[in-house]
């Protein structure tokens, strides 16, 4: 793992209008972890990501890639949004959706050429995808357009990948491949940070957490900071489905869907 930061969160509030979304947030997220932000509707979770990317205002503080600002370092994050904030209207076909993963690096001015095809069809075939290269993302289901977002991630072959719930609305075969996809660039040692809202998966699937309420509760590897205490703070006393004896007070279940939060 590299010694050096992947991102730095110093002092961060944003506000939409009067109200604050984040409050005053500082975060570490360590080179080379795969890392779940978890909390509430309307926590701040998604926000957060939007204010690494710099796609959002921040009334205070600052966001560090390696030491740098976002717009020094843009080329070393991918970013997967959440599926609903896309329009899969759009008239493109699978492979070109990918390709465009490319364009940070090619710039805009210049054309893909037979590397950046290659690159696509290579990262369509990680996911699974590769038969669908020339179909219609309109025509694709959910799950597919999930795996098609992940290969345009992929392509831009990034240190630290961003990802907006990318397990909602998919199958659980789907599931099984993305969790596996991510564990593999942990493996890597790129840096994965997923706005997650299945708290039953987390102990499984990642090795390091954020519990965030517009401040941030608790940061830290999982089997340290995911515990009852923590998730009471983070949910407001609304974690009542722990199982006695489950070790750090690990949740047995909870499913919240639907979450578009801010």
């Amino acid at each position: 793992m590299n010694s050096e930061a992947a991102i730095t969160v110093e002092d961060l509030t944003v506000a939409y209008g009067e109200k604050p979304v984040l409050w005053d947030v500082d975060l570490t997220v360590p080179s080379g972890v795969l890392m779940a932000i978890i909390g509430p509707n309307g926590a701040g979770k998604t926000t957060l990501i939007k204010a690494v990317l710099d796609l959002v205002n921040t009334a205070a503080g600052q966001v560090l890639i390696y030491g740098e600002s976002y717009q020094k370092q843009r080329r070393l994050v991918g970013y997967v949004p959440q599926r609903g904030s896309v329009d899969w209207d759009f008239p493109t076909n699978v492979k070109d959706v990918v390709m465009m993963g490319r364009y940070g690096a090619l710039g805009w001015l210049k054309r893909p050429g037979r590397q950046e095809r290659d690159m696509a069809l290579a990262a369509l075939e990680k996911v699974g995808m590769s038969r669908y290269a020339e179909r219609q993302i309109s025509q694709l289901s959910g799950g597919q357009q999930q795996r098609v977002f992940l290969a345009r991630a992929l392509v831009q072959d990034a240190l630290v990948y961003l990802m907006d719930e990318p397990f909602q609305g998919v199958d659980a075969t789907t599931e099984r491949a993305i969790v596996s996809l991510l564990q593999e660039l942990r493996a890597q040692g790129r840096t994965v940070v997923v706005v997650h809202h299945d708290l039953q998966t987390v102990p499984e699937y990642f090795d390091w957490t954020a519990l965030l309420n517009v401040r941030l509760i608790a940061s830290g590897p999982v089997q340290e900071v995911f515990t009852e205490e923590n998730l009471r703070l983070t949910y407001g006393g609304r974690v009542s489905f722990l199982r006695h004896g489950e070790p750090n007070g690990a949740p047995e279940a909870e499913k919240r869907t639907g979450e578009r939060g801010i």
